[in-house]
């Protein structure tokens, strides 16, 4: 399922031309193309980024505060090494976004559980912070297409875009799983559809394709969360009974194959970056 493609993206500037771009000029996309990979890799971090935050917390005894830190720090070398690359690399790029779906968690978990913020609270914060990253973003390039992540500038926004996506994500699947109390199934069912009904607005409706993608990304967050939180969650607490574990594990390493078979094959980069190789 790809809701973007170059042409439907770029959004021209007054006079008909892409306004110049802030920061470092890198040449090639610093994202994967958005393909069925990308889908299937994207719900599986938000699984594992639900999981492992619930199973760190527990099991490293350093408290959700102390946690937040530790994967914080990790997130922060790793984003280093992605903004370090001057193209995109599957091995540098996924595991970033694995290790934003854990932060984006532990941040919404430490308002709700550390500070006593409703989720109702966090949600419309989380959703207000995305709007004006977006506007920031729009406001200095003219563009929100993941297809022109090719300045330093442009590489800033579009993470702090992934990371509160990833926290109005948690916050928002939370607020239906447990406030609404619609359960962990059928909370992943509602998303399921709300993000079909996404897909079919765009390509049967029409609906812009940089707000389709956006929409449908926000909404996998949940998605993935709430499949966690089934597979992991006890029999009598609406789940499976596998464990943060055995969920974690499983999902890690579909994970790490399909990440191993893209570095491999390059199936998921850009034609522009796919073009600008070939000429080099």
């Amino acid at each position: 399922m790809t809701y973007e493609t170059p042409e439907a993206t770029a959004i021209p500037a007054a006079g008909g031309s892409v306004a110049p771009s802030s920061g470092r000029r890198l040449g090639w996309n610093k994202v994967p193309e958005v393909t069925v990979y990308f889908w299937i890799i994207k719900v599986l971090c938000t699984t594992v980024g639900e999981t492992a935050a619930g199973l760190l917390n527990e099991q490293a005894d350093l408290g959700l505060a102390g946690v937040s830190v530790l994967m914080s720090v990790l997130l922060a070398v790793v984003l280093a090494l992605q903004f370090h690359t001057t193209a995109y690399r599957a091995g540098v790029y996924w595991p970033a976004v694995a290790l934003v779906s854990v932060v984006g968690t532990l941040i919404s978990d430490n308002l709700t559980d550390n500070m006593g913020v409703p989720l109702e609270t966090s949600t419309t914060v989380f959703a207000i912070a995305l709007a004006i990253v977006f506007v920031v973003w729009y406001r200095r390039e003219r563009t929100l297409s993941i297809h022109r992540i090719d300045t330093t500038g442009r590489e800033s926004c579009y993470w702090l875009a992934v990371l509160f996506t990833f926290a109005l994500g948690t916050a928002t699947g939370d607020l239906v799983s447990e406030r609404i109390g619609l359960g962990h199934w059928l909370s992943a069912v509602l998303f399921g559809l709300a993000i079909a009904a996404v897909g079919l607005a765009h390509f049967q409706l029409g609906l812009d394709a940089v707000w389709s993608f956006w929409i449908a990304y926000v909404l996998t967050r949940p998605l993935g969360a709430s499949l966690g939180d089934y597979l992991s969650r006890p029999n009598g607490d609406g789940g499976m009974g596998l464990g943060a574990v055995v969920t974690s594990t499983l999902f890690l390493t579909v994970i790490l194959g399909l990440v191993a078979y893209l570095a491999v094959t390059r199936r998921d980069v850009t034609e522009q970056a796919r073009s600008a190789r070939h000429a080099a």
